[in-house]
């Protein structure tokens, strides 16, 4: 199962991809340079955290125009699993993968914590073995992780169960206080309507390893994995 992590200038969680995805069995990664035209050999995408570009305009926005990333939006639209963490959720919102944008958080301040995420979406491609409501905890770093959508767009993401994944405290009720960037109903990660492109703010390759305070990022990358085994097996069929 092999893993492409894409690298733009300024991303500086690439690093953290490549080692939390080549620490769980049966997984590989490997850096892919935004220069690159091809995917050839993967079986997902990993777009990583950092300052793309140096995150000049918008955040994402010069990203959206590297020449990988008409292989991302196309690897998408055949059905392959497409992960964005931070800054990559960024980018994916800036190609069009995903809809709504992030903009500046709530105070106008840098926010690097530990939050907690309740599970929206049982099992999705990203999410297998979570239960609606599993509490997970994952680290966030970031000044523009504020998720915001107009009305139209956010009542089409509730009906389609497209929001994975929300800021709650620890009994999972969503509030201001557990919201850490002020995003639009405590919203911290969406997949598209055909559920095989997720972007997120949290940090599932700094929460691989217990001794960094939690694995439950790890579950991610496995859910990921079983899902195209999945695929594969009922393709053989």
């Amino acid at each position: 199962m092999k893993f492409a992590v894409i690298q733009f200038p300024g991303s500086n969680c690439d690093q953290d991809c490549l080692r939390a995805i080549n620490g769980l069995d049966g997984l590989r990664a490997e850096y892919v340079w935004h220069k690159a035209t091809s995917l050839a050999g993967f079986d997902a995408v990993v777009l990583p955290g950092g300052f793309a570009y140096g995150d000049y305009l918008r955040c994402g926005a010069i990203a959206r125009f590297s020449p990988i990333m008409n292989e991302v939006v196309r690897a998408a639209k055949e059905g392959w699993l497409v992960l964005g963490t931070c800054n990559g959720f960024q980018v994916l919102c800036e190609a069009g993968l995903l809809p709504g944008a992030l903009v500046r958080n709530r105070g106008l301040r840098f926010v690097c914590d530990m939050v907690r995420l309740r599970i929206e979406v049982p099992d999705s491609a990203f999410t297998h073995g979570c239960p609606q409501g599993t509490i997970l905890r994952m680290p966030i770093a970031h000044g523009e992780g504020c998720y915001f959508a107009d009305a139209n767009t956010l009542r089409e993401l509730n009906a389609n169960g497209q929001v994975v994944m929300r800021y709650c405290d620890a009994t999972g009720a969503t509030s201001a206080e557990s919201n850490p960037n002020g995003s639009i109903e405590n919203i911290a990660g969406i997949c598209n309507r055909e559920g095989n492109v997720f972007g997120l703010m949290p940090h599932p390759d700094r929460a691989c390893d217990s001794r960094l305070g939690s694995a439950d990022g790890a579950g991610i990358f496995l859910s990921m994995a079983e899902t195209i085994l999945a695929g594969r097996a009922k393709a053989a069929a």
